[in-house]
């Protein structure tokens, strides 16, 4: 193939009649126009050339059919052929894009500028219908090599993940064009030009990004944009691209596991399943917008030779892409509100808001077009704005449902008002879960306070209005769940019962407020403070309720000895007394649940350094007033080590029977 000069690209007017048709044998032009079947034809060179002569004329203004020299028919319809066969040898060639020399335009760029070109000069240098059939071959040509181009920029375009729709009989992909190529797809122009058909995904084993398109295949996309724009094709070509990116687009989401769930499907979804599909969301959402959006953007801009053609195709498809993705986040906000929600809503708010200065950034380089003067840029531009601002109120509408999500929880806390003791005096489940919930909840601290300043509702702040909001609402859920604790250990008819149930569910809020830091840094360690004051304090209460009145059966009161002689009477009393009270706190408070074991040490060892040295104390005083044997047996049933045996089982939510002294 020969370089040639041509003339600047015309916009091309393509003919309302089907392309191709059979010349008729009785026309009065039929000879003219036939093509002579002798050696010595011109070549495509020598066509061209006489093509441009008539151009360049028609170009400097020559431009009624008085003083334009028309070409004959013979040569419109020589032309005509020559330009199918610069086509028809090029198919499954490398070559047929690449210039001869740098700097020129690609050959077959330039047959297509040509004939665009020649079709447009037709229309208006004809009269009287003159050139019809010259014409009518010319844009018959000039449509098929139209649809050689889109099929051909479609197929590079096309993401390999993309499945091809399989060929209907009877239709162009199943019969072939005219120039005996078989197309994989209908054209988006001409007549009986199908709808685009149904995408079917294929995700790739590794879940990653298409490669990025090579210089050279760019090349390739950017020659075949010009030659459609040449040729008056531009919705055509543009909207070939956007479909193909699309495709690919969902192919890259898809692949990484996101598979575009309806809104339906989302409110109806099991929360498990739609966890999952948050993942998935998050996933695809964050390598949207880092990476193939971007990949997208420089693709549109090098194909669109930069400007407000591909800007504009840009902002198409990332607005596109982006709503799709977004009305995700919206079947989410209207699924019922619960408790284990606020995670992967926080999550998805985050994933928006990690986001938007690229999106914002994307704004920005549509803007600057217009604010250059670029005509056409404002639409770019108003799309993109548009995008941004839905992607604001969707933040905006998860950044609401967390809030409100978490306020929730003082409801859920009212609402727990059980009438039945958890047994042995245990950690109660509403403490479990709330203190791992609010634990888990600090770990988002940063976010929720952003939450919470910007989206809780004006007339839930109150008095909170001028602090934290976040850090205001979980002290007022502590609260909630400090005075919920206390009025269910009134359920507890033993008082000492009651006291190791909130030393137990104390300690547990306690511990994991110190184990966390930031949990402890929205506490504040005058909240701890208190909440030791208090586990002290029901400590103590426990002591009395229990061992004061143990103690006081160890005491000599002046009853037991009277001007010095022993009341051996009330002396066997005291110890039958003793032993009755010590089997029944082992019977009872055995089976009690002290479940940490600080805790539970803490409690042994207190009561032995106050029981035990009273018992032995005891012992040696009144033991020897026993006689060894029965006597001994009967009364004194315990050593001071089975005593402390005994004290070392209490707690461990195993009920015993108090053993025989050991002998």
């Amino acid at each position: 193939m020969h370089a040639h000069t041509h003339p600047a690209p015309l916009r091309g007017i393509k003919s309302p009649v089907p392309p191709c048709p059979e010349k008729p044998a009785d026309d009065d032009n039929a000879a003219d126009a036939a093509v002579p079947e002798e050696a010595g034809e011109p070549d495509f060179a020598t066509l061209s050339a006489e093509i441009d002569a008539f151009l360049a004329a028609y170009n400097d203004g020559a431009e009624s059919s008085s003083t334009a020299v028309v070409p004959s028919e013979v040569t419109l319809d020589r032309f005509a052929s020559a330009v199918e066969q610069e086509i028809a040898p090029s198919e499954g060639s490398g070559d047929k894009w690449v210039p001869d020399s740098p700097g020129e335009s690609p050959p077959l760029l330039a047959a297509i500028r040509r004939i665009a070109a020649l079709a447009s000069a037709l229309t208006a240098a004809q009269s009287g219908g003159k050139y019809t059939i010259g014409l009518h071959r010319v844009t018959g040509v000039l449509h098929r090599v139209m649809t050689f181009v889109e099929d051909e920029f479609h197929a590079i375009l096309e993401d390999p993940r993309v499945a091809k729709p399989a060929a209907v009989p009877g239709s162009s992909a199943d019969t072939g064009s005219a120039t005996g190529r078989s197309m994989r797809r209908p054209p988006s122009f001409g007549h009986g030009a199908a709808v685009e058909p149904d995408r079917c995904v294929v995700p790739t084993p590794d879940g990653g990004a298409g490669e990025p398109f090579p210089a050279e295949t760019v090349e390739r996309l950017r020659a075949m944009a010009e030659a459609m724009f040449a040729a008056g094709y531009e919705a055509e070509c543009t909207e070939v691209f956007l479909v193909a990116r699309r495709n690919a687009l969902d192919a890259s989401l898809q692949s990484l596991g996101y598979d575009k769930p309806s809104i339906d499907d989302v409110v109806k979804m099991p929360y498990e399943s739609l966890e999952s599909e948050i993942a998935a969301w998050i996933r695809a959402f964050r390598h949207a917008v880092d990476v193939d959006l971007p990949g997208e953007r420089d693709l549109c801009l090098r194909v669109f030779s930069g400007g407000v053609v591909g800007r504009g195709i840009f902002a198409d498809l990332a607005r596109c892409a982006m709503l799709q993705m977004l009305n995700f986040t919206e079947a989410v906000v209207l699924t019922k509100r619960a408790a284990e929600k606020l995670f992967k809503v926080l999550d998805m708010y985050e994933a928006i808001r990690d986001v938007t200065p690229a999106v914002d950034a994307f704004v920005a380089d549509a803007s600057s077009a217009v604010d250059s003067g670029q005509e056409g840029g404002s639409a770019a531009a108003a799309m993109m704005a548009d995008l941004a601002y839905e992607l604001a109120s969707v933040r905006s509408r998860l950044g609401e449902s967390a809030a409100a999500i978490f306020c929730d929880l003082e409801s859920s806390i009212r609402a727990d008002a059980g009438k039945q003791p958890v047994p042995g005096g245990a950690v109660h489940p509403l403490t479990r879960y709330l203190m791992n919930y609010l634990k888990y909840a600090c770990e988002y601290k940063k976010t929720l306070e952003q939450v919470f300043k910007e989206y809780r509702r004006s007339d839930d702040d109150g008095e909170h209005a001028a602090g934290d909001p976040f850090a205001a609402q979980l002290m007022e859920v502590m609260e909630l769940l400090h005075g919920n604790l206390e009025a269910k250990s009134r359920l507890y008819k033993d008082p000492s019962l009651s006291s190791i149930f909130l030393m137990n569910n104390g300690r547990y809020m306690l511990q994991k407020i110190r184990g966390s830091p930031e949990i402890n840094a929205v506490v504040g360690e005058a909240w701890s403070r208190k909440r030791s004051t208090d586990l002290r304090q029901y400590h103590k209460n426990y002591q009395r309720e229990t061992w004061s009145r143990v103690l006081n059966l160890l005491r000599d009161d002046g009853v037991i000895t009277v001007k010095g002689h022993v009341q051996k009477q009330v002396l066997k009393d005291r110890f039958k007394q003793f032993n009755a009270a010590m089997d029944e706190i082992q019977r009872t408070q055995g089976a009690w649940v002290v479940s940490d074991e600080q805790l539970q040490s803490e409690l042994r060892v207190s009561i032995a350094a106050v029981i035990v040295p009273a018992y032995r104390s005891f012992l040696g005083r009144f033991s020897q007033h026993f006689s060894a044997g029965r006597q001994t047996e009967k009364y004194i049933k315990l050593s001071g080590e089975d005593l402390e045996a005994i004290i070392e089982e209490l707690f461990d939510g195993n009920a015993v029977s108090m053993p025989r002294r050991r002998t």
